[in-house]
């Protein structure tokens, strides 16, 4: 099992690539979810805030992914499909499409928006041109709780 990865950081643009590179032994999907929720942090609650990112291992192949920012108020919202115009909207659906499940936290003064993720860091195999390939995931039923606490489960 891969330990906790706690990374604390200041928001802003040039630190998602760095958060993307800490990241790179959880695997893309961590990788790209980490980005889409600090992007959302600068763009929904601001450029300069504090933010904590954590990764850490769950039971049966999971990882979660916590970003927490100061601002309980600012929640995350899954929104329809973007339309091929929209400069942004994607960020939640692509987090909603990769993750297992995945909601928010609130307490005082902070909020934590969490994903869990099948992962399998240990066999991500690089191709001869140097880019990562993720394995196959098996069947999975997703479950969605979104900014309100709802869930819905698919196939």
């Amino acid at each position: 099992m891969r330990p906790v990865t706690t990374l604390e950081l200041i928001a802003t643009p040039a630190g998602v690539s760095g958060v993307r590179r800490a990241l790179r032994a959880h695997g893309i999907d961590v990788q790209l979810c980490a980005s889409e929720l600090l992007t959302n942090v600068i763009r929904h609650v601001g450029e300069g805030v504090p933010v904590t990112v954590r990764v850490w291992p769950e039971e049966g192949g999971r990882v979660r992914l916590g970003v927490t920012d100061p601002d309980p108020r600012a929640l995350p919202v899954l929104v329809a499909a973007a339309g091929a115009e929209a400069e942004s909207g994607r960020g939640l659906a692509l987090l909603d499409a990769l993750a297992v499940r995945w909601g928010v936290e609130q307490e005082a003064g902070r909020k934590t928006v969490w994903c869990e993720l099948f992962t399998d860091a240990e066999t991500i195999a690089v191709t001869a041109a140097g880019t990562p390939k993720t394995p196959e995931r098996p069947g999975r039923r997703r479950r969605s709780a979104g900014a309100l606490g709802h869930s819905s489960a698919r196939s």
